[in-house]
């Protein structure tokens, strides 16, 4: 299975409280950590509801 390689690089101060649970959930704690994540579907559309706050770097294989 590929992975995702992302970074979160926006803040949530002016966001919607399901957009900071949605970083949250993708396992983010701090702004610029980078993340290595499961390329499924759920993910994936985690991905692009805050893909104005994430980078999204490469796909890992």
């Amino acid at each position: 299975m590929s992975h995702l390689k992302i970074k979160w690089v926006h803040s949530t101060n002016s966001c919607t409280e399901d957009m900071r649970a949605t970083v949250k959930s993708l396992g983010f704690k701090r702004l610029y950590e980078e993340r290595i994540v499961k390329n499924t579907p759920e993910i994936r559309g985690m991905v692009k509801k805050v893909i104005h706050l994430v980078k999204v770097l490469e796909d890992v294989r």
